[in-house]
C-alpha cells in the first residue's frame, strides 16, 4: 500500500470519528422515531462514578441534550448541587445551534450561584451552580460538563436513562469502580423491554441504554419512576457528613441514623422543657399531650425548603430550632420529637418519600432513600402519623402527601419498615345535603351544605382563610355549569378535631332551566355533577391506576316552580363494575316537591391498560346521567 492511500484511509477514518462527534450536536441526525412525542432528546449521557473509599467519591458527567421545542428547556438539567463536603472540581456548558454550529461557551464562573434554600439561613452552605440560557431559536443543542468530588458517599446517583415524561433517548451510559473492600448492591427495574445492555466486572458495573422512545403522560397511569428503566446502587460501606459505617439491613441502617445523626439533636433549653411540661401538666391522656404539644409547634415555628440529601440528612438540633422558630421537615419533625420526649411520650423520626404518587421506600434494597421526613407516635391501638412542616393540618391527618406508603421509622433499637395510614374509600367521602327552588322564569336559589372527609377533606382545607373574592372565584369555577350564579352567603368551618371540612353556601343563579313553549326542561343535579371524563387514547401505552378511591352521597330537595307539574321524571339507575358503583333516586314528596338522592363511589387499585376503555365508560355513563333532566309543563 502507498504513502498516498495509506493517507486517504486515515484521513476518511479521521473523518468518520469527526462526524461520528459532531453529529451529535446536529439536529438532522436525531432518527425520527426518537422525535415522536419528543420534547428532548438525550443525545449522549455519560455518568462515571469513581468510588475511591467509603469516604471518597468522585463523579463525571457529561450530557448532551437538544431541546426541541419551548416545553423542552425544563430537561436540560444543567446544574449542580455543591456544599461544604461536595466540591465542583469541573463546570462549563456549550451551546450549539440545529446546524451543530458552536454559538455559546460558559464557564464555571458564568453559571447562576444560588442558596438551595428556600428562605432563612439553615444549612446555608447548601449551594446550586445552574446555567441560565435563554434561546433564541429551536432546536438547539447543550452540552453539559460536570466533575465533583464528595467526601459523602451514601447517595450513590441512580441509572435513570429517562427522568421525565416527553424526554427521548439517544444514548445513556453509566459506570461505577469501586475498590475490593466494597460491596456494590444493584436492584433493576423496568429494563424488560428496553434496549439496555449490562457489564459487571469484579470492581466495574456498567450499563448502556440506547434508542429509548419517549414516554408519554397519560391519565390514570402509574408515576413514571414506576415504569420508567431504573437501576438502584448502593455501598455497604459509606460516609454521611463525616461519619462512617456499614450497613446490610434495614435495622442497621436505623440504628446507624440514630445513633450518629439524631441522638445528640434532642438538645432543648431547660425553660422550654418546663415550659412543655406545663402546657400538659392538667391532659392525662399521652394522646391529648402529643395534640397540644402538635399545635404548640404549629404556632411557634414556620416551614423552610431544604430537601432531604441536599441540606444534608443530619437535623439541626433542636435548641436551634427552639431560638429561631423556622427550619425544614427534619429539623421540624425533630423539634416536635424531642419536645413530646419531654413530656413523656414516645415518637419515632420517620423517612418517606413524599408526594401524591404514593412511592414507596424500596423495602428490600436497604440504601439511602427517602425526600422528606414525618413522626411517628405508637399507640396501643394504632399507629399516629404527624406531618410537622404544616400550620393547618389537623393533628394525626397527613393526607395526599405521605399516606398509604412504606416508610423507615428510626428507633433507638434500630429501622424498621411500616405503612402509613391508608384512607379508603369510604374513608373519603363526601356529604351533601341541599335544596333549591326553582322559580316560573327558571331562576333557582339555592342552600347547600357539605362535609368532607378523609382525602376530600385534604382537597379542601386549604380553603380556610381564603379572601372572599378567592372563594367566589373558587365556586363560580367548581359549579361553572351554572350560568348568572351569584353567592348570597357562605361559611366554612375547618373542624381540626373530627377532620371534617363543612361548607355552608347560599347562591342564586339565573336561567337555570331551559324553557320551550309551555314546557320546561330542568337538570335535576344541580350540585354535584361530574364533569371529568378521562382521556381518549387511541393505542394506550400504560397501565390503568387509581390512586385513591372516594365517595359522594348527595341528598338534595327540588321545590318545582309554582305554575308547573312534572311531566316526566328520569328513572333511577344503579351501575356497579369492579371500578365503583353509581345510583340515583328521584322520590316524588308530593306534587310540588322532589328528593333526588346520588352515591357515585369510585374504588383504588391497579388495572390492565386493556381495562381503561371500560373504566372511561363507566364515567361517561355517570356523567350522562348526571345531566338527566327533568320535563315539567305549564298547569
Amino acid at each position: 500500500m502507498n504513502i498516498k492511500n495509506t493517507f486517504s484511509i486515515l484521513l476518511l477514518f479521521l473523518s468518520l470519528a469527526v462526524f461520528s462527534q459532531d453529529s451529535l450536536y446536529l439536529t438532522s441526525t436525531i432518527p425520527e422515531d426518537l422525535k415522536k412525542n419528543a420534547n428532548t432528546v438525550i443525545r449522549l449521557h455519560d455518568i462515571d462514578i469513581s468510588l475511591n473509599s467509603s469516604s471518597d467519591m468522585s463523579i463525571k458527567e457529561r450530557r448532551i441534550v437538544t431541546v426541541l421545542n419551548k416545553e423542552g428547556n425544563d430537561n436540560v438539567d444543567a446544574y449542580v448541587h455543591y456544599d461544604n463536603n461536595v466540591k465542583i472540581v469541573a463546570l462549563e456548558a456549550l451551546v450549539f445551534n440545529k446546524f451543530g454550529a458552536l454559538i455559546k461557551k460558559v464557564r464555571k464562573k458564568d453559571f447562576r450561584d444560588v442558596s438551595a434554600v428556600d428562605g432563612g439561613t439553615l444549612y446555608s452552605d447548601s449551594r446550586v451552580k445552574y446555567l441560565e440560557y435563554t434561546p433564541i431559536s429551536y432546536p438547539y443543542t447543550i452540552e453539559f460538563n460536570c466533575e465533583i468530588n464528595t467526601e459523602n458517599t451514601a447517595f450513590i446517583e441512580s441509572f435513570s436513562p429517562i427522568d421525565d415524561y416527553f424526554v427521548s433517548v439517544e444514548n445513556s451510559n453509566y459506570n461505577i469502580n469501586f475498590p475490593s473492600d466494597i460491596v456494590i448492591r444493584t436492584k433493576e427495574k423496568n429494563l424488560n423491554g428496553a434496549t439496555i445492555t449490562k457489564e459487571e466486572l469484579p470492581n466495574k458495573i456498567g450499563y448502556t441504554a440506547k434508542n429509548l422512545i419517549a414516554i408519554k403522560p397519560e391519565e390514570y397511569s402509574p408515576s413514571l419512576i414506576d415504569v420508567a428503566p431504573r437501576v438502584l446502587v448502593s455501598s455497604n460501606k459509606f460516609t454521611l457528613e463525616g461519619v462512617q459505617t456499614e450497613v446490610t439491613d434495614w435495622a442497621d441502617f436505623g440504628k446507624w441514623m440514630y445513633n450518629d445523626l439524631l441522638k445528640d439533636t434532642y438538645d432543648l433549653p431547660a425553660s422550654t422543657i418546663a415550659h412543655i411540661q406545663n402546657l400538659v401538666k392538667d391532659e392525662t391522656d399521652d394522646i391529648a399531650k402529643a395534640k397540644k404539644i402538635y399545635e404548640y409547634v404549629q404556632d411557634k415555628t414556620r416551614y423552610i425548603s431544604v430537601q432531604v440529601g441536599i441540606g444534608g440528612w443530619k437535623p439541626f438540633n433542636a435548641s436551634e430550632v427552639d431560638k429561631l422558630g423556622y427550619g425544614d421537615c427534619k429539623a421540624l419533625t425533630n423539634y416536635t420529637l424531642s419536645l413530646l420526649k419531654a413530656a413523656g411520650i414516645k415518637s419515632n423520626y420517620t423517612v418517606v418519600y413524599a408526594g401524591s404518587s404514593q412511592r414507596s421506600l424500596e423495602t428490600d434494597f436497604t440504601a439511602m432513600q427517602g425526600n422528606h421526613v414525618i413522626l411517628n407516635i405508637p399507640t396501643e391501638k394504632d399507629t399516629i402519623w404527624l406531618e410537622c412542616t404544616n400550620q393547618q393540618i389537623p393533628f394525626g391527618f397527613i393526607g395526599d402527601f405521605t399516606d398509604d406508603r412504606d416508610v423507615l421509622v428510626v428507633t433507638p433499637e434500630g429501622g424498621k419498615i411500616e405503612h402509613t395510614k391508608k384512607y379508603t374509600a369510604n374513608e373519603n367521602v363526601q356529604y351533601i345535603k341541599g335544596r333549591y327552588t326553582v322559580s316560573n322564569e327558571g331562576n333557582i336559589e339555592v342552600k347547600v351544605s357539605e362535609t368532607s372527609k378523609g382525602i376530600q377533606y385534604d382537597n379542601k382545607f386549604f380553603l380556610d382563610g381564603k379572601t372572599e373574592r378567592d372563594l367566589d372565584t373558587y365556586y363560580k369555577k367548581r359549579w361553572r355549569y351554572i350560568n348568572g350564579m351569584s353567592i348570597t352567603d357562605l361559611h366554612i368551618t375547618n373542624d381540626k378535631s373530627a377532620v371534617e371540612f363543612i361548607e355552608d353556601i347560599s347562591f342564586k343563579a339565573t336561567n337555570y332551566t331551559k324553557k320551550a313553549g309551555n314546557r320546561m326542561l330542568l337538570s335535576i343535579n344541580a350540585l354535584n355533577r361530574n364533569l371529568s371524563i378521562p382521556d381518549h387514547y387511541k393505542d394506550r401505552k400504560l397501565p390503568l391506576k387509581i390512586n385513591r378511591g372516594f365517595k359522594d352521597i348527595d341528598e338534595v330537595e327540588v321545590r318545582l316552580p309554582q305554575d308547573y307539574k312534572v311531566e316526566f321524571l328520569p328513572k333511577g339507575v344503579a351501575i356497579e363494575n369492579k371500578f365503583g358503583s353509581y345510583k340515583t333516586e328521584l322520590i316524588t314528596k308530593d306534587d310540588k316537591t322532589l328528593v333526588y338522592k346520588r352515591e357515585f363511589k369510585v374504588n383504588e387499585g391497579d388495572f390492565p391498560k386493556e381495562d381503561y376503555e371500560a373504566f372511561r365508560d363507566f364515567y361517561k355513563e355517570v356523567s350522562k346521567h348526571d345531566n338527566a333532566k327533568v320535563a315539567l309543563i305549564k298547569t
